[in-house]
């Protein structure tokens, strides 16, 4: 409780989630090895054939209509321990689809609940990508993707699961087709020697990217707290998220 900011419970064998009493969740939908395959450096990778599981309108009961009004959802991944191939542990790349209420592509705020986590993050899905950056978090930290960057999580503990929570738009959706066709995003995360390195993917512009340590976003308002528990506080904090457009000076030049 005291480290997620509302009431539930882990679960890694089998993957999924346990809700406390006053809190409401989906059962979670697997993303099974072969769901993901075209978004890996190696397609033809061994790996968990579970390799992560996702429940998204995660909330406390009395939140649910406060949530809906504000167009909010939040969602809980946990990712299996292990690698696929080469890579870590990760989602597939993608850039969230137009809310047809703001008409923009949302932003996510995440943060890492359990092992470490890479939110690798780039402008544009486009032949040249623009900035890249891989911002390196751990348990508690907080990190912001801006609205229509192609983005992908990537577990940075191969030898424990990764989990975390996510505030984002009610209308969410993943748009994959332009990551798929340029093979993947950007940069390809490689497990070496338990590190992390990083591999150029050859079909986008020669680049640059930037591996990064969170920071605070204190122009968005948000605080070390749980950010679930922030909006308990503050139902207001996060209305960014779903209304992107209202604060569209703060992503001009945004830095993760």
């Amino acid at each position: 409780m005291a480290d997620y900011g509302l009431d539930m419970t882990i679960h890694h064998q089998p993957m999924g989630f346990a809700y406390g009493d006053d809190v409401t969740g989906p059962m979670p939908e697997i993303r099974y090895l072969d769901q993901i395959r075209s978004s890996l450096r190696d397609p033809q990778c061994d790996g968990p054939d579970e390799v992560y599981a996702i429940a998204m309108d995660v909330a406390r009961i009395q939140d649910r209509d406060e949530l809906q009004k504000r167009m909010l959802l939040f969602g809980v991944v946990t990712y299996a321990a292990g690698q696929l191939g080469e890579e870590p542990i990760r989602s597939q790349g993608h850039v969230h689809r137009i809310s047809q209420h703001s008409g923009w592509s949302p932003p996510e705020l995440y943060e890492i609940w359990q092992g470490k986590a890479i939110i690798y993050m780039q402008e544009y899905v486009e032949d040249d990508p623009g900035r890249c950056f891989a911002v390196i978090a751990g348990p508690g930290d907080k990190v912001l993707v801006p609205p229509g960057w192609g983005h992908a999580t990537i577990s940075a503990s191969p030898d424990e699961p990764l989990t975390f929570g996510a505030w984002c738009d009610r209308e969410y959706g993943f748009e994959y087709d332009a990551v798929r066709a340029h093979k993947g995003l950007a940069w390809y995360p490689l497990v070496q020697e338990s590190q992390i390195v990083w591999l150029h993917n050859p079909h986008y512009a020669a680049g640059r990217l930037q591996v990064i340590a969170p920071r605070q976003y204190e122009e968005f308002g948000i605080t070390p707290a749980p950010i679930y528990q922030q909006f308990i506080d503050d139902p207001a904090r996060f209305q960014f998220i779903s209304r992107p457009d209202k604060v569209a000076a703060l992503w001009q030049n945004f830095h993760p």
